[in-house]
């Protein structure tokens, strides 16, 4: 199978309002895939239609090789689904949650706690496994959600936002855990708004904006293809002066944002010494290479989270 999914103009629709507006796109086998854009730009809907839990308005999609109108419980047996929230039993161990869940896979419970301990020994937490979930910090929280939607062996895995809220180390633990899911062979889509995850994790992605589909591409193309090398963070205070104006005569384009001004430029050094030479003197100055959140600002024209 080359591919785990491949969409032609897919559109969902609620109503009046279009969620996902004629979308092409294709996750190929083994590959981790993101899907980006701002809050309501349309990843969750395009989630839920490939997850088959929501069906398609118009185009056509296929998942797993399959059509989720048709083979909805067959795709869902092999899928893996890692919400954004940390739906879990308080009350019961890490072990319990897993062995009941497994339990809807249709494995008998007396052979339950020997999957369960395979996977929990997979995102690290078997000494956590008779342990209640609710003392668990939100790392341990988020790593055993993962492991609940790994129980079933997933040809796929989707994942809602699986760092959202943690702190660096346990963003960097989890990385980790889903690079070697990818080195099994397993296919990952994902959606997140930090760009140095989706730049760390994605062998291609696309970024979406009101529905649409606006790039597609690796993210270190993406990057060459829309933004400088470098780019110049400026702040200049409460008035930029001639920032702007001098910028725009150099062929310099500039992002406003609330607290400074992004000045994008393939030789950083020869663009600070071009405004200080016309007079524009910031009172701040930080040089850095071009990121995928440079590329989603140029498309987007938004701050990463609204």
């Amino acid at each position: 199978m080359a591919h785990a999914v491949e969409a032609v103009d897919l559109s969902k629709q609620f109503g009046d309002f279009v969620a996902v507006n004629g979308i092409d796109f294709e996750v190929r086998a083994g590959e981790t895939f993101s899907l980006l854009g701002p809050n309501g730009a349309g990843k969750s809907s395009t989630m839920k239609m490939v997850s088959s839990v929501s069906p398609i308005t118009s185009g056509t999609l296929s998942v797993l090789g399959m059509d989720p109108s048709v083979d909805g419980p067959a795709i869902r047996a092999r899928l893996g689904v890692v919400p954004q929230e940390d739906i879990l039993d308080m009350e019961l161990t890490c072990r319990e949650n897993l062995q009941i869940y497994l339990r809807y896979f249709g494995v008998p419970w007396s052979k339950t706690r020997a999957k369960a301990d395979e996977v929990l020994d997979f995102v690290q937490l078997s000494d956590r496994a008779d342990s209640k979930v609710e003392p668990l910090s939100g790392g341990m929280k988020r790593r055993l959600t993962i492991a609940r939607g790994l129980v079933n062996d997933p040809e796929m895995v989707l994942l809602d936002e699986p760092t959202t809220g943690l702190d660096p180390q346990a963003r960097h633990l989890l990385w980790e855990r889903l690079y070697r899911l990818k080195e099994q062979g397993v296919t990952l889509l994902l959606t997140t708004h930090y760009m140095d995850e989706a730049e760390q994790l994605s062998d291609r992605l696309v970024i979406m904006d009101h529905g649409k589909i606006v790039a597609t591409g690796s993210p270190a193309g993406l990057i060459s293809e829309h933004v400088t090398r470098e780019v110049v963070e400026l702040r200049m205070g409460d008035d930029p002066g001639e920032l702007i104006p001098v910028a725009a005569q150099a062929g310099l384009r500039v992002d406003t944002l609330p607290d400074r001004h992004l000045l994008y430029a393939d030789d950083s050094d020869a663009a600070i010494a071009l405004l200080r030479d016309r007079g524009v003197h910031p009172i701040g100055t930080y040089v850095r290479r071009s990121s995928l959140e440079d590329v989603f600002l140029t498309l987007t024209g938004r701050q990463l989270i609204e």
